[in-house]
């Protein structure tokens, strides 16, 4: 394992952090200042093994401050966790080395075990970007470990000698077109063009001469003669998005070029050979859409030669962090920023997200937070409100069982007469019986009992004129999800934090924010 490298000029913390270290079996290397550390990592240039797994560095120094070195390191090595320790009094400079994409900051005096389980962490976090960088190096163009995404990878390696008509069904943002491409990309017509279109994105009365083309003057504006996606795909892939919206009058045109091959232009009186295999894309069940009389069954036949069922996002939990990872590094290329880091507990709470949007919509949300979370290490906190939002029910609405147990329920929305610690030890009651609001909202099907009694003490809330009540109910929902591990561990705080699915660190910070005895 690759050494860890503390710089300080007090010799006493660098011994204290050396025999610490050694003893949770980690190799350490140590220097005086700046100038020592920036001659050793020109050494390691030559030699992977010599440079550093982590850094952990002293803010004032003589000969360069740690945030000088925090500079000059990330320009060399973007992906070393910087942990960098500080006296109270400099806690300020501590909070802008974030800026400058520190790991984490230590205040000094420190906590030895605290400090070591810190650099544990900033190990831990340097082995999974190294093998997330790999990773990303074996696989640019898709990613996936779910049994279903092997399924649709088998799939296309199957079929990358055909040129067999294939249909993609799968939910909006699941990645169709990212499929399309990769049959296209290893299919015999690799070397030729790849054309999409979204039949639904182009009005009925444009779609014709979008797809097949028109003839000078066959319409009012058409000036010259224009070809159109089928002969722009020559030799290679047209892929046909949202197949299931194409008017129906151009399902017949379409179902001709298939059968036969050939088309006219609009307005043209000369047939036209198409070279092209298609592959056609739908988030809509065609099959229904064929008994409603909406799509044509034999061009529904002629599509459905070969299907690959792409699966949703919620279907394949176990591929959020490697998705999460991949998009955060490909948001900081396209913004020209350091790539961020993100915690477990927030890995998480993502994979705990329903993803209505699929991976299109966990995409976006790396784009969030590449702009959006302040510190270069991505907390359960800093994920957006629609993610956060889970953990009180709101967002997991179209997922929830309407037959839910009011018995079930948590206890600080059911019971009318508990309390629980707020800010500045103020304590507001329990949400009110939630027998009292099932019954209003029994028709919607979707809203649990102690979802019900939340939104029951929201709205009584907002209607007192408060201003604060994400930051009340959030506590209080912290509060007893908290004290009802603590109980069930018996008080034993590591434990319930293993339990809960959130790092002990954060436990024990929670239960000091939150006030808990």
């Amino acid at each position: 394992m690759k050494p860890i490298w503390i710089v300080d000029d007090d010799q006493s913390i660098r011994f204290v952090l050396e025999k610490a270290l050694l003893r949770e079996d980690l190799p350490t290397r140590s220097f005086t200042n700046t100038r020592e550390v920036l001659a050793a990592l020109e050494q390691a240039a030559d030699d992977d093994q010599l440079a550093p797994q982590v850094l952990v560095s002293d803010i004032r120094m003589p000969g360069g401050s740690g945030l000088d070195l925090l500079d000059k390191i990330k320009a060399l090595h973007p992906g070393l966790p910087v942990i960098i320790m500080t006296a109270f009094s400099d806690l300020d400079s501590a909070v802008s080395a974030f800026q400058g994409g520190a790991f984490e900051y230590l205040p000094k005096p420190f906590d030895l075990p605290r400090a070591v389980e810190l650099i544990r962490r900033a190990v831990d976090e340097s082995q999974r970007e190294e093998v997330a960088e790999e990773r990303m190096v074996a696989a640019p163009e898709m990613l996936g470990q779910a049994p279903a995404m092997q399924d649709v990878f088998r799939a296309i390696g199957r079929l990358s000698q055909s040129n067999v008509t294939v249909l993609i069904t799968g939910e909006s943002g699941s990645g169709k077109e990212l499929v399309a491409r990769a049959l296209h990309k290893h299919s015999p017509r690799a070397n030729g063009p790849f054309v999409a279109i979204n039949t639904a994105a182009i009005p009925k009365d444009l779609l014709e001469s979008e797809l097949f083309g028109h003839e000078r003057g066959a319409f009012t504006g058409a000036q010259t003669m224009r070809r159109g996606r089928f002969e722009q795909a020559e030799g290679g892939t047209l892929f046909l998005d949202e197949i299931g919206d194409m008017p129906f009058d151009l399902q017949t045109r379409l179902l001709r070029v298939l059968s036969d091959g050939h088309f006219y232009r609009v307005g043209g009186h000369n047939s036209v050979k198409a070279n092209v295999r298609v592959i056609a894309a739908t988030h809509q069940d065609l099959e229904q859409r064929v008994k409603l009389g909406g799509f044509r069954e034999d061009l529904f036949h002629r599509l459905n030669v070969i299907r690959l069922r792409l699966p949703a996002l919620r279907e394949r939990g176990e591929d959020v962090p490697a998705l999460t990872r991949h998009f955060l590094q490909v948001s900081a290329r396209q913004l020209g920023v350091e790539p961020k880091r993100i915690s477990d507990a927030a890995l998480a709470k993502l994979a705990a997200f329903s993803f209505p949007g699929n991976v299109r919509q966990l995409e976006n949300i790396c784009h969030w937070l590449t702009v959006m979370a302040p510190a270069q290490l991505i907390e359960a906190k800093d994920l957006p409100p629609e993610v956060m939002a889970v953990g009180v029910g709101i967002g997991a609405e179209a997922h929830a069982a309407p037959e839910a147990s009011v018995a079930a329920a948590p206890a600080a929305f059911v019971q009318p007469t508990a309390s629980l610690p707020v800010a500045g030890g103020e304590s507001l009651p329990a949400a009110h019986a939630v027998s009292e609001h099932v019954d209003t909202h029994a028709h919607a099907g979707t809203v649990s009992g102690w979802e019900s009694g939340l939104e029951a003490e929201a709205q009584a809330l907002l209607a007192a004129g408060r201003t604060d009540v994400w930051d009340v109910l959030s506590r209080r929902f912290e509060s007893r999800l908290i004290l009802t591990a603590l109980a069930n561990t018996r008080g034993r705080r590591i434990e319930a934090a293993q339990k809960l699915g959130i790092g002990r660190n954060t436990i024990t910070r929670k239960i000091q924010e939150l006030g808990i005895e």
